[in-house]
């Protein structure tokens, strides 16, 4: 993958590594884009604050990180005062962002919607986001109360070590999910999809409607590969880089690793294939439309 043929965020990168943020527990969130109108018209206005693998965030919490945040220091960013970071790592998630920025922009424009783009802040071991404390622990997330991504780079190298997934696109697939839960966000799916989940009847239903919400992320995620694909020099091999990591982060495969059983009830991203699979399925059309996870059958996801 030629990722620095991609263009750059243009000043949306957050760098708090080294900032001295604390660790603790964080809330990830999932998402699609503005082309689904079946989507929307079943789907419109979702509150995005529960999503999957996350907690909750109270209104007084959420003032206190506000306040504690504060004290931290200015991020530097790319187009601020400050110096921005010039490292590899960062030129990599800019160019990442930079480009989810033109595919999702473009594909809203031609929805005839604007399109807001995120801020995606850099941190080492912990930081405050406006949806509470993040860990590295918790690998990256978007937080829809302040559209921010929220990545510790060293996720990467946990992901070739001990998940078995690693490579550029792999990162960057990673990268263009979590812009995936944004643009959930931006179309109001999250906040509906929050909304079935408080009137669901059992756990297992509540889940089901996380599942279909990261999987339509994988899904927008294999859109912008799709997008890019020419302009990345994107092969084959990059692709099996994406599917062997869709693979790793599969419920059935963590949950066989790390308790030597499977309970599908209890999934809340999706199994290995139901991840690679919708990955596919928006890396071969390239289209949004295609990326349409609620109207289906939950078996047949």
């Amino acid at each position: 993958m030629d990722w620095r043929n991609l263009p750059g965020s243009g000043g949306g990168i957050e760098d708090r590594r080294g900032a001295g943020g604390l660790p603790g527990g964080g809330m990830a969130v999932g998402g699609i884009g503005g082309l689904i109108i079946t989507l929307i018209a079943m789907f419109f206005g979702i509150d995005p604050s529960v999503i999957l693998g996350g907690g909750s965030t109270s209104p007084q919490t959420q003032q206190t990180q506000t306040q504690q945040t504060q004290t931290q220091g200015t991020p530097t960013q790319a187009g601020s005062q400050g110096q921005p970071a010039t490292d590899e790592d960062y030129e990599f998630v800019d160019r990442i962002l930079g480009s989810t920025n033109q595919v999702w922009g473009g594909i809203f424009q031609q929805a005839g919607r604007a399109y807001t783009r995120p801020t995606l802040q850099l941190f080492t071991q912990g930081t405050r986001s406006g949806c509470g404390q993040a860990s590295s622990a918790v690998g990256p997330f978007y937080c829809p109360l302040d559209n921010k991504i929220y990545i510790d780079t060293s996720f990467f190298q946990t992901m070739q070590r001990r998940l078995g997934g690693g490579g550029d696109f792999a990162y960057a697939y990673v990268i263009a999910h979590e812009v995936g839960h944004h643009i959930q966000n931006e179309l109001g799916i999250a906040d509906q999809v929050e909304r079935q989940q408080r009137s669901a009847r059992s756990e297992a239903e509540q889940n089901s409607y996380g599942v279909r919400l990261e999987l339509q992320a994988d899904c927008f995620a294999g859109v912008w590969g799709n997008r890019v694909q020419s302009q990345a020099n994107i092969t084959t091999e990059d692709v099996q880089e994406a599917v062997r990591t869709a693979e790793a982060i599969g419920d059935d495969n963590l949950q066989r690793q790390s308790q030597g059983y499977v309970v599908p009830d209890s999934f809340t991203h999706g199994s290995s294939q139901q991840r690679v699979n919708w990955f596919m399925r928006g890396y071969e059309s390239g289209d949004a439309n295609k990326c349409d996870t609620f109207n289906i059958d939950f078996r047949q996801l």
